[in-house]
């Protein structure tokens, strides 16, 4: 597809802010509105267009894409995307070591623990460690808590969440991208601490560090999202 549009623009509605192309405003796949809940994000979203050239590549709309999920996906009902949330918490990478005697271990638990400990404090839960791959049930009280908590949150960052926790294995990381301050490549790092390892000890080829940049791409791009949604209009 050509492109169609020259220019980009993004302006307030009573509700929140849409993307302009060439002053006509763009809608989701279902047709509904896109409307974005700051302008931080209707900037970001419109980047994505005015950065095409002739020929369109939709592979570029990672944001246009979440927002349009948000919208016609989560919104209407939040239910799936919850359920699918609270499924990465209940297998949380962050909870499954290797053997105590393994020197992976002290790297898991030098990276790990300390977020894991932040989650268990910041939502009153407490979350079951284990060693090796036979799964650990997480305690009914804390998958309960840990749903509360995304019950709270907007569509936009749900989405967001859901891009991050899938590419980490963990809602643990997801959750700590919130925080005021997060590094999002030192939480992705974290999650991809088993994965390092084993590159380290044998070697990168090429495919897996192609793999690694475009999931750490992903991931800082679900992050950026996520603070744009919430970002506080001056």
């Amino acid at each position: 597809m050509r492109r169609f549009w020259k220019d980009v623009t993004v302006a307030p509605e009573a509700q929140g802010w849409r993307v302009l192309l060439d002053g006509r405003a763009i809608r989701t796949p279902r047709g509904a509105a896109q409307l974005l809940p700051t302008q931080a994000l209707a900037e970001l979203v419109a980047g994505e267009f005015a950065a095409q050239g002739d020929k369109v590549d939709t592979r570029m709309f990672v944001l246009r894409d979440m927002a349009d999920f948000a919208i016609d996906m989560v919104a209407p009902d939040p239910a799936p995307t919850l359920d699918k949330l609270v499924a990465y918490a209940r297998t949380d990478t962050l909870c499954y070591r290797a053997a105590p005697a393994e020197p992976l271990f002290a790297r898991q638990e030098e990276l790990w623990e300390p977020l894991l400990t932040a989650c268990e404090a910041r939502h009153g839960v407490t979350l079951n460690r284990a060693s090796g791959v036979i799964h650990c049930p997480q305690p009914d009280s804390a998958i309960a808590a840990l749903r509360a908590r995304l019950e709270g949150e907007d569509a936009f960052t749900l989405a967001a969440l859901l891009t991050m926790a899938s590419l980490a294995a963990s809602l643990v990381v997801a959750l700590a991208m919130l925080e005021p301050g997060a590094d999002a490549e030192a939480l992705f790092a974290a999650a991809n601490a088993e994965e390092d390892w084993q590159a380290e000890l044998w070697g990168w080829d090429w495919e897996a560090e192609t793999v690694r940049a475009n999931r750490l791409t992903a991931f800082l791009k679900a992050a950026e999202f996520a603070r744009a949604a919430k970002a506080t209009e001056k």
